[in-house]
């Protein structure tokens, strides 16, 4: 890659964590995205400053014809459109050709949830003998509990935790910060996770002063991935399919059944916009939509 690229690429970094606050997620996303895409033009001999809508067009059906989903396409073009702000910021063009340019049309799908009794399976599936499995056990609990994002879950210092109250301190999307109860149950397992089972993770990486909550085996922060891997295992265990987010899907949902406001699941899980949330009050209604074919008398 020129430098001139690279030195682009290295200020839009400092733009999005710096200047905009933007999470470490989106910098983890949007500049893979930017660093793939100047390679992609230089390939070309082109550059940011001059490029034309054509030409990133081109480029979007190039990630097209790469197999990626519409929403993986729609995140793309965001933070081309996100780099070119900072372009036109910068003074580096005089214009951004996406911001015209429409992301693909998402189509809203149902999210998938567990029934109580499959969450209990695939609970009772982890093995909690050895540290990382009480680990397992008190994240999955967790996110049950609290309808956490995996990155928020991952995320959480051990100063974000108050067990005498009952609340976790939340560090959701755009850095906001919300409180966020968890139950009896998840309670329990965190009791015990922290007393009997971290100090052992931490242990493993003496002289460490590491503060997340979850560790890894080797006593540092526990990853997004590492968290999927664990439960990927587990999945084969029980025979449960689920994957992270299901966990924040079906919290929301039980919620809802259980007779919760959709403002209150709102602020629960931290959704911005209230159009977020009312895709469980869909998952609610495809429920009581399958009891009225097993129970009324014309269903």
């Amino acid at each position: 890659m020129t430098t001139g690229h690279e030195r682009l690429l290295r200020r839009y970094r400092t733009h999005l964590v710096a200047e905009l606050g933007r999470s470490r997620l989106t910098e983890e996303t949007y500049l893979p995205l930017c660093e793939r895409f100047c390679a992609w033009l230089e390939c070309r001999g082109l550059e940011v400053g001059t490029v034309s809508r054509r030409t990133c067009e081109e480029f979007i059906v190039d990630e097209r014809g790469e197999g990626k989903e519409t929403r993986t396409i729609a995140k793309e073009m965001s933070a081309l459109r996100s780099f070119f702000r900072f372009l036109v910021l910068e003074g580096v063009r005089p214009d951004n050709p996406l911001e015209e340019m429409d992301a693909p049309r998402i189509s809203r799908t149902l999210p998938r949830v567990l029934e109580e009794e499959e969450v209990e399976i695939l609970l009772e599936a982890v093995d909690t003998a050895p540290p990382e499995g009480m680990r397992d056990r008190c994240l999955l609990e967790v996110l049950y509990s609290c309808g956490l994002r995996v990155s928020e879950a991952c995320g959480l210092d051990l100063q974000d935790i108050f067990l005498s109250e009952g609340f976790v301190k939340v560090r959701g999307k755009g850095e906001k910060e919300r409180l966020v109860p968890f139950g009896k149950e998840a309670g329990h397992w965190m009791r015990r996770y922290l007393s009997e089972a971290r100090p052992v993770l931490a242990a493993r990486r003496p002289g460490s002063r590491e503060q997340a909550v979850f560790l890894n085996r080797w006593g540092r922060r526990l990853s997004r991935k590492g968290a999927w891997i664990r439960l990927k295992r587990l999945v084969a265990a029980s025979g449960v399919d689920a994957k992270l987010h299901t966990f924040r899907h079906t919290c929301a949902t039980h919620l809802l059944h259980g007779g919760a406001n959709l403002r209150e699941v709102q602020e629960f899980l931290g959704h911005a916009d209230i159009s977020t949330t009312q895709i469980y009050t869909h998952v609610d209604a495809r429920r009581l939509a399958s009891y009225h074919h097993m129970y009324h008398p014309r269903g």
